[in-house]
């Protein structure tokens, strides 16, 4: 079983070294953990999972190959038949009802309880208070409410259950999986250089030290705060074929911001031209010229456009070809002005990497940026970090 287990883990592209796989049975055979479903689960997660974007995608190989480890609690399991698990009913209770159920006790007596449900019960029910249905007040089963319970199969209704079959945990962590917020700056964090800058107002406890046995008395010193000394330009597609997009571009605008404290941010919409905007309300009398940000930030700063590139090939190629306003340049060559800029150059794509191909302008804009063109998920955020670290201004 452990030799299918490393094999399984390896299919879905989770490193499994014959080290590790040693490893795990030397913490077995040394009790390292108590003899339990959960521990063990928790044990082999820390062997083999070292990154946590892989972390949904182990959850799916162990509950592929261990199925049952975790439900088989009788030498004698009965099979529920699957439409049991279907949701036929809900029994609508009053504040009043709920509050008079009782609960049926501890952890130990609830799993116990279970095990002879399972062994007694040869039909389906619904909206009962004893057997493994839905509906009802049963501590067991699906779309009813009791304080304490077990939820096999269904959705949850009122998020009270003790334990759930099969839940699986992080699972917005999986790397081909798009993102939120936090695992944005999860992400992110890829493209941090540490440096001291500004004014010194943090104590610096090793200078002290040094500095008072060095004086005979107390030589306090003082530092400035370590920050993330990267510079991130952000340039934002907004309208049109964008707004299916905006929650997650909040997202990963909301991650930036909070990671990034020297950043700066202009929208535009579908490709750059002469000029882009702060503020979506003014953007026609407020507009900051792209030649200004061109003389204005350095080279040491990293781009990144977010985007979907869909658009007419003439936005691209054409002066004039933009929709909205007539360009008297066209807008590959304001992207070829800032990549010269800015070597240091990605864009994120929120579309699926697999349709990009149907897109004859994504296939332009990711030419105009040297090919560095990225999904908008875990992963792709991951190599686009990776590829901004790379590239050196």
């Amino acid at each position: 079983m452990f030799f299918n287990f490393v094999d399984e883990l390896r299919a879905a592209g989770i490193k499994a070294s014959f080290k590790e796989h040693l490893m795990l049975l030397e913490a077995l055979d040394k009790d390292v953990i108590e003899q339990t479903p959960e521990q063990f689960y928790y044990l082999s997660r820390a062997v083999f999972v070292k990154d946590e974007g892989l972390l949904d995608r182990f959850d799916q190989v162990f509950n592929k190959v261990f199925k049952g480890l975790l439900t088989d609690y009788g030498q004698n399991p009965v099979d529920i038949p699957e439409d049991w698990l279907k949701a036929v009913a809900e029994k609508f209770l009053t504040p009043e009802e709920m509050a008079a159920i009782e609960k049926l006790g501890s952890w130990d007596e609830i799993m116990e309880t279970l095990k002879k449900r399972l062994e007694e019960q040869q039909k389906r029910h619904e909206g009962g208070n004893k057997w493994i249905g839905t509906g009802g007040t049963s501590p067991f089963g699906n779309n009813g409410y009791n304080p304490e319970g077990v939820r096999i199969g269904g959705e949850s209704k009122h998020k009270r259950a003790l334990k759930v079959w099969e839940k699986r945990e992080f699972q917005n962590l999986d790397n081909s999986r798009e993102l939120g917020t936090r695992n944005i700056k999860i992400a992110l964090r890829r493209l941090r250089r540490f440096a001291r800058e500004g004014s010194p107002d943090e104590l610096d406890l090793d200078g002290t030290i040094a500095g008072t046995a060095r004086q005979g008395w107390l030589d306090i010193k003082m530092r400035p705060e370590k920050r993330n000394a990267v510079k991130l330009l952000l340039f934002l597609d907004v309208g049109g074929s964008m707004d299916p997009f905006i929650k997650l571009v909040e997202e990963l605008f909301s991650a930036a911001t909070a990671e990034f404290k020297n950043l700066e941010f202009f929208y535009f919409h579908n490709c750059l031209y002469e000029g882009v905007w702060k503020d979506n309300k003014r953007r026609w009398s407020e507009r900051t010229n792209t030649w200004d940000i061109l003389h204005k930030y350095g080279h040491d700063y990293k781009v990144v456009f977010v985007g979907d590139a869909a658009m007419s090939p003439y936005e691209i190629t054409h002066p004039g070809g933009s929709v909205e306003h007539f360009n008297e340049e066209a807008g590959s060559v304001w992207l070829q002005r800032l990549a010269h800029v800015y070597p240091a150059t990605v864009w994120i794509n929120p579309v699926p990497e697999k349709q990009w191909s149907y897109s004859q302008s994504t296939k332009m804009i990711r030419e105009a940026v040297g090919g560095s063109m990225f999904p908008l998920t875990l992963e792709g955020l991951d190599n686009a970090m990776r590829e901004l670290t790379r590239k050196k201004h």
